[in-house]
């Protein structure tokens, strides 16, 4: 039997083996919980707004002058990212037993010949600085860069994670957000660590300690 697994699925299997396996093996799924519309709506909108500076050859001034984007470009490859960017197609690859890996990434800055992931976030509450928050989003941006490399990108040993925290609502009613670019480095092996630990899981029988999710099932 064969696994189609993502980076968002692979995080179930930290919080419960139990139901992720039940889940990949298409014995139950865990009840999805009520998502919040405003950071889809964020990611679109924040989206067709670095497209605007692409297409013009410039980075937005959320990022033109900080010092980690010295040089650097925003990918102009318009058609190959609307596929990276799909949660229908987004970044694939297969191994050698069938099963496939995939991810949508929300953005990918250019050094070079080298890609560097770029991922958005919105924040309920302001950062201190770039480290913190550090380990939250790591497992995410190690495998935006694992596919990309097995798709045979050379990608830079780091990646951005844009935040978006709401910091005051003017007179005229107009939301304004501060911003906050933070570097993370990448972990290719860390990615390829947990693909494998994930397949290896799904290959044995159901774990049997169990979640509040899925206790009786």
């Amino acid at each position: 039997m064969t696994f189609k697994l993502s980076p968002s699925s692979l995080s179930l299997m930290h919080e419960c083996p139990r139901c992720f396996w039940l889940n990949k093996h298409k014995k139950w799924s865990r009840p999805s919980t009520p998502f919040p519309q405003l950071p889809n709506g964020m990611d679109k909108i924040i989206k067709a707004h670095f497209d605007k500076f692409r297409d013009r050859g410039e980075l937005p001034p959320e990022i033109k002058d900080h010092h980690h984007t010295k040089g650097l470009k925003l990918f102009d490859n318009e058609e190959l990212l609307k596929v990276w960017r799909s949660n229908f197609k987004g970044i694939r690859w297969e191994d050698k037993e069938g099963n496939i890996l995939s991810g949508a990434v929300d953005n990918i800055l250019v050094n070079g010949k080298k890609l560097i992931v770029l991922d958005y976030k919105t924040k309920g509450y302001p950062i201190k600085d770039e480290t913190e928050s550090g380990n939250t989003y790591q497992n995410q941006l190690d495998f935006y860069n694992f596919l990309l490399r097995n798709n045979g990108y050379e990608t830079e040993d780091y990646a951005f994670l844009l935040f978006y925290i709401p910091s005051k609502v003017l007179e005229t009613g107009e939301v304004v957000f501060d911003t906050l670019l933070a570097r993370r480095d990448v972990n290719i092996n860390n990615a390829e660590k947990i693909f494998k630990k994930a397949i290896k899981l799904l290959n044995e029988d159901c774990p049997e300690k169990s979640c509040e999710w899925c206790e009786g099932r």
